[in-house]
């Protein structure tokens, strides 16, 4: 990845967590945060019940970032059990995942809808991590980076250079979410470097060299430092194995080495 670029760490709960074992892992991760390098971002994305308190036990830090898992466009109006970009905004949040391969499955999300909760997410002023990624039938049938692009095209559509730079991309194939079946860092590597390549198409050299693209999809502590470090991958985004905080501090820690080694 590039020297200027902080490297992320983000963690998915998905639905996990009560209000004490959320202070927990978070009190947790804030006692190694000295022992972390300056250069890395670590995101707890968690569900909506623990958003401002999880904001609010990690505000004293530099380098812990809380996100959302999900969003509406709408700035609101008669949406029952939905939540505005605002209202993630007023919990503390400064990221929010969009497209989730979970939420595209389970309630049917498309590119279009992941566009408009990226737009309104940057209009409050909340980074988006967009995930995009394909299935096993596209990547066995070859249509990889026929995926990506369209996504690439579609979910980002209408942003400005800058506001690009302000987004996230974590790629997760879909065939490697939760199924413990990993990308190889090549494979990983191809997938980022053509969706670096689609945004300098769309938008400029600038912006596709700037906007961090991490990669997501049964990241463990055995494959972290190898996924991390090829060159376009910006850090990685962890599910399941960030439940456990012993194994999400690991991976941050193996995180930091690489920064370090690449900051110095």
């Amino acid at each position: 990845m590039g020297s200027d670029k902080k490297v992320i760490v983000q963690s998915n709960w998905k639905m996990h967590k009560t209000h004490a074992e959320g202070i927990d892992w978070i009190e947790s991760l804030k006692k190694i945060e000295p022992e972390v390098s300056p250069e890395i971002e670590m995101i707890p994305c968690v569900p909506l019940t623990l958003l401002r308190s999880i904001s609010q036990a990690a505000q004293s830090s530099s380098q812990i970032f809380i996100g959302a898992q999900n969003v509406n466009w709408e700035t609101w109006g008669a949406y029952t059990g939905e939540i505005s970009a605002s209202m993630i905004a007023d919990a503390g949040a400064s990221y929010c995942v969009v497209g989730h391969s979970e939420r595209r499955t389970y309630f049917h999300e498309t590119d279009e809808s992941v566009n408009k909760k990226i737009r309104a997410l940057l209009e409050a002023g909340i980074r988006p991590i967009a995930c995009i990624g394909e299935s096993l039938g596209e990547r066995e049938r070859g249509l990889t980076l026929n995926k990506l692009e369209r996504q690439v095209i579609t979910c980002f559509a209408g942003l400005s250079e800058a506001r690009m730079q302000d987004t996230i991309i974590l790629y997760e194939p879909i065939w490697s979410i939760g199924t413990g079946h990993t990308a190889t860092p090549q494979q990983a590597q191809e997938a980022h470097a053509y969706i670096r390549l689609m945004l300098e198409r769309v938008f400029c050299k600038e912006t596709a060299e700037a906007t961090r693209i991490v990669y997501g999809g049964s990241v463990k502590t055995h494959n972290a430092a190898e996924l991390i470090a090829e060159k376009d991958i910006d850090g990685v985004g962890v599910g399941s194995g960030s439940l456990e905080i012993s194994e999400f501090i690991t991976i941050a820690r193996i995180s930091s080495d690489y920064a370090e080694l690449t900051h110095n």
